[in-house]
């Protein structure tokens, strides 16, 4: 998402779901990392000003970064009206934030901070995009140690606590924590676009992100696939493979076309995301809900076709089934995509 301009790759929306998508089928904990960087930067990219770009987007091209896409708070999952952090012009002219975010993804590595918070008050109807860069964070100065909380302090005032890391049940390789502010300086400069538009900017991102989970899905569902069909090629009973015995067999096809349909969703939703096409919003839930329910069914499925060899945690298909559940619920539950389909198709 980083312009050429600023000797960014600029990666076109189909182009970076196809990279999601390959990452996905190594490891989704990876692709999610890789994914909420972009869209922590996606923000800026398309919102922010040349000199905010050069500013906030600049040193990652440089350096080997990571930046944290913070919207999800304790009291605000699907529902972001229900936000409460928030900032406050003080009587310099400048901003105080403050509040929590949780289940924010690089947050224990981030060197940058893309936060969506009310303005003026926590009640507020006005939402905000704030960009909050910290002193550069690699992995040789943080250690091995990420179990206890941390704190660390941006560039301009106040102070960030990292929270420890969470035990997920899956993609385990994607580093999750909260991320509180307290009384964080933010200067007029560091508010990306019109600072009463943030819930635009919500919708926009999102609009790109879905597709993105679509692609995480495809390559996961694909990965299980392939993973069941060698097992079951492999695998013998009753005189004879797995895969020859017709009710597997029927499995395995309902399994590749799940990969297929989902596959044709994503494409078609990230050409849509590309040319900003008003019915965008329509087909990255569309993508998103297809990807994730092939994810769901191609991993539990492929996990029967295992047999009891599925319910080992030394078999690849029972990690590919606790990476899967989260696809259905970030960047937007299923329900939330459905709301979003019947709104636009009615």
């Amino acid at each position: 998402s980083i312009p050429e301009s600023i000797r960014g790759f600029e990666v076109d929306v189909v182009s970076t779901a196809l990279i999601i998508e390959a990452l996905s089928y190594g490891d989704t904990g990876i692709s999610t990392s890789a994914m909420c960087n972009d869209l922590a930067n996606t923000v800026i990219a398309r919102h922010g000003t040349h000199e905010q770009k050069e500013a906030f987007l600049r040193p990652f091209v440089e350096q080997p970064l990571l930046a944290a896409f913070c919207l999800t708070e304790p009291g605000a999952g699907s529902d972001n009206a229900a936000m409460t952090t928030f900032i406050k012009k003080g009587a310099d002219g400048a901003y105080l934030l403050n509040g929590t975010k949780c289940f924010i993804t690089n947050a224990s590595y981030a060197s940058q901070f893309t936060v969506f918070c009310k303005v003026g008050k926590p009640a507020s109807q006005f939402m905000a995009c704030v960009i909050v860069p910290c002193a550069p964070t690699l992995p040789e100065t943080l250690g091995p140690d990420l179990s206890e909380d941390r704190q660390i302090f941006p560039e301009k005032g106040g102070h960030i606590s990292i929270g420890r890391p969470e035990d997920k049940l899956g993609q385990r390789l994607s580093n999750t924590a909260s991320v509180t502010f307290e009384d964080v300086l933010i200067e007029d400069f560091q508010i990306i676009g019109d600072r009463r538009q943030g819930f635009k900017y919500i919708v926009d991102v999102l609009d790109y992100a879905r597709p993105m989970v679509a692609a995480i899905g495809v390559g996961l569902a694909r990965r299980a696939l392939d993973v069941t069909l060698n097992y079951t090629k492999e695998r013998r009973q009753f005189g004879q493979r797995i895969c020859d015995l017709p009710v597997a067999r029927e499995t395995l096809v309902a399994m590749w076309k799940k990969v297929e349909l989902a596959r044709m969703a994503l494409m078609q939703a990230a050409a849509k995301v590309q040319e900003m096409a008003p019915d965008q919003g329509l087909y990255a839930s569309l993508a998103k809900n297809t990807a994730a329910e092939a994810a769901l069914f191609c991993t539990a499925e492929g996990l029967h076709l295992h047999g009891g060899y599925g319910f080992m945690s030394e078999y690849e298909i029972s990690k590919l089934s606790r990476d899967a559940h989260i696809i259905d619920i970030y960047e937007g539950v299923r329900e939330v995509q459905n709301m979003i389909i019947g709104r636009e198709i009615l």
